[in-house]
């Protein structure tokens, strides 16, 4: 006697439910292939464009932060000091000094800060402090610092020269820095904002899951918090 045999359909072994489930901070209306490849692109342009000024923000900033504390050496400046003559008759008020000051000493942008110190009695009886002016000019190359005595024929004048690292130092703080120069570190700052957002929102389960992204961040906020209310 033949007996039939039928064929069952092969058994699959259980799938066991994902951990994390895709994007875990991206909202599911938004787990399409196009809202997803625009986020990769804006992720991974915004880094090249961020790469040479990060590059040159990370290491002066490790710089900067040793200045005073664990100090690294490297960064330096000139000092240099003399009285520089003025012209007869002498300048009327400080804005003409300012003035006649950038064009002797060639500086390439006007004077910052200028600062008036009235006239005083002095601890010698019958004697009168004149005025003093106080001017500073600031540029990436340079500071100078001038004083001037109301009345004298010459006003001194300190010079600070910073080298090559200082150079770079002060572009990082943008001291005496160009506008132009400073909408473009601007840009540096959105991108790093741009990258922290679309870096969480591209976070998918195989980096891990909510809880260790969310005990990642908050260790470091809760580093940063810390310490900047001990520092």
């Amino acid at each position: 006697m033949n007996r039939k045999h039928t064929l069952s359909p092969p058994v699959h072994p259980a799938r066991r439910p994902a951990q994390g489930g895709g994007h875990l901070f991206m909202p599911r209306r938004w787990h399409r292939p196009t809202v997803l490849k625009t986020l990769r692109r804006v992720h991974a342009w915004l880094g090249m464009w961020g790469a040479v000024l990060g590059l040159l923000f990370g290491a002066t900033g490790l710089l900067l932060n040793h200045r005073a504390t664990m100090k690294i050496p490297g960064a330096n400046y000139a000092h240099t000091q003399w009285q520089l003559q003025l012209p007869q008759p002498l300048p009327p008020d400080i804005d003409a000094l300012a003035l006649h000051l950038q064009k002797e000493l060639r500086m390439d942008r006007p004077a910052f800060s200028k600062k008036i110190e009235p006239a005083g009695p002095t601890p010698w009886p019958g004697a009168v402090q004149p005025e003093r002016w106080q001017i500073a000019f600031a540029s990436p190359a340079a500071t100078v610092n001038a004083e001037y005595w109301v009345g004298n024929e010459s006003i001194a004048v300190k010079r600070m020269d910073p080298n090559f690292l200082s150079h770079l130092n002060r572009l990082h703080m943008a001291t005496g820095a160009s506008a132009a120069w400073i909408l473009l570190t601007d840009t540096l700052a959105g991108a790093l904002i741009a990258l922290s957002l679309t870096g969480l929102l591209l976070w998918t389960r195989l980096h891990g899951s909510r809880l260790l992204a969310l005990g990642i961040s908050g260790t470091c906020l809760t580093l940063l918090l810390t310490l900047a209310c001990i520092a």
